[in-house]
């Protein structure tokens, strides 16, 4: 039998807790938020500018989601606490497997909550943009890009989120030599940003015939998926556009039609390419959106630079440095060299089981 009045003392300290995270959401702001976009969807001509209306919904629904999420933790939560009253009046501890149960998913759920006020970017509530490159080391590091491809594709199956491939270069005997692919869902980018960077691999390679250890790299990019942002207006004079022919999957028209879009930035040197969409037309729209994405995120990115320079901790999150070491032999540890979070179960962490590691990330910004 648990003892209960030690269990209403927890319950309230995490109620206390579910409060002081509705301080941080400012509950008063967003209710307010929430009855202006409403008052805009009323309006008669709401549905002439599509772009507009879509982006005033999104808004309004994540707003909800986060007033329902709290609303609903806290009705639990009292729920709780008046079960755990009515057992200890009747003694009755029949319950008490369900109330610890209970107690552990508030817990839970309430720090995820906890952990989205943190993300307060201009861009966190996006969808994310990521594009893996492997590193040198031929099939070696391609097999890493591959490796690390699936981890995220787990956990945005575990998180809840969609997942789309933009475009694909397959290595040329296994793993992926680069991948670009969108990650759809609340707080995607928000929680994505986290693991842009250098992603390092030791382990026996299965590619060495005489089984030597090797160090092999791949880089992830992280952009938010930018959509009606008057923030940049691209000069299409400035930027080439080629088109070439798909390679992959991706039915009768591949390598017969020259739908395949290349864009490059001309003054920044930015290069997006896609080629998984149906047509070019289609292609070179999302081409489009991951140009200025990408051109948006190198904005945040230097503000962000600025930001921490001023903090005196710039190296800890530099674009392109080595953010995590997976390691598979003569040990097992993944390890966060900006958080100094590290776990020893790696295959648990190449399952897509990586929330802590964005977790002690997002608490450290």
């Amino acid at each position: 039998m648990i003892l209960l009045e030690e269990t209403k003392l927890e319950v309230q300290k995490i109620k206390e807790l579910l409060v002081s995270v509705g301080d941080a959401l400012d509950l008063n702001k967003l209710n307010a938020r929430k009855a202006e976009l409403e008052k805009m969807q009323n309006e008669p001509d709401f549905w002439n500018d599509m772009s507009k209306a879509q982006v005033v919904n999104k808004e309004c629904k994540s707003i909800e989601n986060k007033l329902n999420k709290y609303a609903g933790l806290m009705s639990r939560l009292e729920d709780t606490d008046v079960l755990i009253d009515m057992c200890i009046e009747m003694q009755d501890d029949s319950e008490d497997e369900n109330i610890l149960s209970e107690i552990k998913k508030l817990s839970h759920e309430i720090e995820q909550l906890r952990l989205e006020t943190l993300l307060k970017g201009k861009y966190d509530a996006n969808n994310a943009i990521l594009t893996l490159h492997a590193g040198a080391g031929g099939t070696e590091a391609q097999d890493w890009a591959s490796m690390l491809y699936r981890m995220y594709l787990r956990y945005a199956e575990r998180e809840g989120f969609a997942v789309k491939e933009l475009d694909r270069l397959d290595g040329d005997e296994a793993g992926i030599k680069a991948v670009t692919f969108m990650v759809s869902g609340d707080n995607a980018y928000g929680y994505l940003k986290a693991e842009k960077g250098v992603h390092r691999l030791v382990r026996i390679s299965p590619f060495d015939s005489q089984s030597r250890r090797h160090t092999s790299f791949s880089s992830l990019e992280v952009m938010p998926e930018i959509e009606n942002d008057n923030a940049i207006v691209i000069n299409m004079d400035e930027v080439r556009v080629d088109t070439y022919r798909s390679g992959g999957a991706g039915g009768q028209h591949v390598n017969k039609t020259d739908s395949a879009v290349r864009m490059t930035h001309i003054p920044t040197g930015i290069v997006v390419q896609c080629q998984n969409e149906r047509s070019q037309i289609q292609n070179r729209e999302q081409a489009l959106k991951m140009l200025k994405s990408k051109l948006i995120e190198r904005q945040e990115q230097e503000r962000l630079e600025q930001d921490q320079e001023l903090k005196g901790d710039l190296k800890k999150i530099e674009w392109g440095s080595q953010i995590r070491s997976y390691v598979f032999c003569p040990y097992t540890m993944v390890k966060d060299h900006r958080t100094n979070f590290e776990t020893g179960n790696i295959s648990a962490v190449m399952d897509g089981e990586i929330e802590e590691f964005i977790e002690e990330y997002l608490k450290k910004m």
